[in-house]
């Protein structure tokens, strides 16, 4: 029986085959494009969905997705609780509108109630999102 000789592989040929499992044969220095969102299925809690698509968009874990997207979420209310506007290009705007104190009825009773000053967020899309649905 004849022994099969084993063949060198040459430094070139390694770093191709070192350079393809690790880029998964995209060319160096390509940008690598998320997959395409899915919608939300029925009965499912929406964070949890984000931090999926944040995780399946990104490649990281899925504590770190939602630690992202905490923070996402956090950063929004922060900035709402000091009445400044928060924007998303394409997506929308949300912003804090007060509500002044006002006269009121009880519906019940027809008793005039007096409804305290209040404030709450208002979001309003922006032409990216009204042209995509």
């Amino acid at each position: 029986m004849a022994k099969k000789s084993a063949k060198r592989k040459s430094a070139t040929t390694r770093a191709k085959a070192a350079t393809r499992k690790t880029s998964r044969g995209k060319k160096p220095g390509s940008v690598t494009t998320s997959p395409k969102p899915r919608a939300t299925p029925a009965g499912v809690y929406d964070r949890q969905h984000l931090a999926s698509v944040i995780q399946a968009g990104t490649g990281c874990s899925g504590q770190a997705a939602k630690r992202t997207l905490n923070a996402v979420l956090d950063s929004v209310v922060l900035s709402l609780k000091k009445n400044k506007k928060v924007q998303f290009a394409g997506f929308g705007t949300f912003e804090v509108l007060k509500r002044r104190a006002h006269k009121g009825r009880n519906p019940g009773t027809g008793e005039a109630i007096r409804v305290k000053a209040s404030k709450r967020v208002r979001f309003r899309a922006g032409a990216t999102l009204k042209s995509g649905i």
